[in-house]
C-alpha cells in the first residue's frame, strides 16, 4: 500500500523548475555597473526576457555636520539568449538616474547623473528561486554640468570628467523569486 501511494503521488506531481520561470517576480538588491546607482530591486521574468527596476536612498553625513541625501532609481531589460534549468545568459542593459547632494562653504549643490549601460548578464540560480546576477558592459554617463563620458567606472567630479576607469566594468545582484 505504501509503494502504491508513493507512486500515485509521484505521478500526480509536476516537475520542479528552477529560476527564469515564466511569470515570476523577484525581489532583492542590485547595483549598476557605474558603482553609484542601485539599491532595493524588483525583477519580473516573462520567460524569454526579464525586466525590473531599483530605487535607493543614501543619507550621508560628515564630521562637519553636513547631512546630505542622495537618491537613485532606474530600470533594466535583458533578453535571454540561452537558458538552462539553473542559469541564463542575457543581453540588454540598464538606464539609471543618480542625484548627488553636496554641501561646502555654506552652499548646497545637487548634481544629476544619467547612466546608460549596455551589456550582458548571467543569472545563476543557486536554489530553485534564488538568483545571483553578474553583469559586464560599458558605462555611458552624462552629468548636468560636466558633459558626457564613456568608461567603466563612476562618473563623478564637478567641472571634469574624472572618475572614469577602464572601458569595461561589472556589477552584481541577488533576487529571491516567487512563483
Amino acid at each position: 500500500m505504501r509503494k502504491t501511494t508513493t507512486l500515485f503521488l509521484l505521478a500526480l506531481s509536476t516537475p520542479a523548475f528552477a529560476g527564469g520561470q515564466e511569470d515570476s517576480l523577484g525581489v532583492g538588491a542590485e547595483y549598476m555597473m557605474n558603482g553609484l546607482s542601485g539599491g532595493a530591486s524588483v525583477n519580473y521574468d516573462i520567460g524569454k526576457m526579464h525586466f525590473g527596476g531599483f530605487i535607493g536612498f543614501f543619507d550621508n553625513g560628515d564630521e562637519m555636520g553636513n547631512d546630505t541625501t542622495d537618491y537613485t532609481l532606474g530600470g533594466r531589460f535583458f533578453y535571454h539568449m540561452h537558458s538552462t534549468a539553473m542559469s541564463d545568459f542575457s543581453i540588454g542593459g540598464a538606464v539609471g538616474f543618480y542625484s548627488d547632494e553636496s554641501r561646502g562653504g555654506g552652499d548646497t549643490q545637487r548634481d544629476t547623473y544619467l547612466y546608460i549601460e549596455p551589456g550582458v548578464q548571467i543569472r545563476a540560480f543557486v536554489a530553485a528561486n534564488v538568483a545571483l546576477s553578474f553583469n559586464v558592459g560599458v558605462v555611458l554617463a552624462a552629468n548636468d554640468d560636466d558633459g558626457i563620458a564613456i568608461g567603466g567606472g563612476t562618473f563623478v567630479g564637478r567641472g571634469s570628467n574624472s572618475g572614469i576607469g577602464g572601458i569595461v566594468t561589472g556589477s552584481a545582484g541577488i533576487h529571491y523569486y516567487f512563483f
